[in-house]
């Protein structure tokens, strides 16, 4: 029953011989991804706070960058503004997300991103040995190993970045 997307995620997947599962999350009728994934993973037998959140920022500059940090941990602004060398910082507006990552709000990956944005990776990722990433498709999500995700990690820095 096993489903079959394709996106540039799965694609440099494919390339780089990373096995990967596809994890379906029903959408609500009016597309959104259902609120109660925690629940469904923990149904399917996988850690809730394995999921891996894309959260899209602007700096003043007009740059962006990608914070990718599993479960609930909260963006440490003071901590990011410094590393990225910015004074302003805000989260990206909704319609920016596709333009500038190729992805729509709730697909969005850590990896197969534009080279203009930045990709920063909390540390926390190496608490998890599987981790659930966006597939690049809204609805599904892609369960692969840790260590295998870090291989692809381009043009990321890794640090301490969320709150605990």
């Amino acid at each position: 029953m096993s489903q079959t997307i394709s996106s540039p995620v799965t694609e440099l997947l494919e390339q780089q011989n990373i096995p990967f599962e596809v994890i379906e999350i029903p959408l609500s009728e009016d597309k959104k991804p259902i609120r109660n994934l925690e629940e469904l993973l923990t149904e399917q037998g996988k850690d809730p706070s394995s999921v891996i959140r894309s959260i899209l920022f602007k700096a003043k500059s007009g740059t962006f960058s990608l914070l990718a940090a599993p479960g609930g941990g909260r963006a440490d602004w003071g901590t990011l503004r410094k590393h990225l060398g910015e004074r302003k910082l805000r989260m990206a507006e909704f319609d920016e997300v596709p333009e500038v990552t190729g992805y729509v709000v709730g697909a969005v990956p850590p990896i197969a991103l534009p080279d203009s944005v930045k990709v920063l990776v909390d540390e926390s990722i190496n608490n998890y040995d599987d981790v659930i990433i966006g597939s690049g498709v809204l609805g599904f999500a892609l369960g692969l190993k840790r260590s295998a995700l870090e291989t692809v990690f381009e043009n990321s820095d890794v640090g301490q970045f969320v709150k605990t």
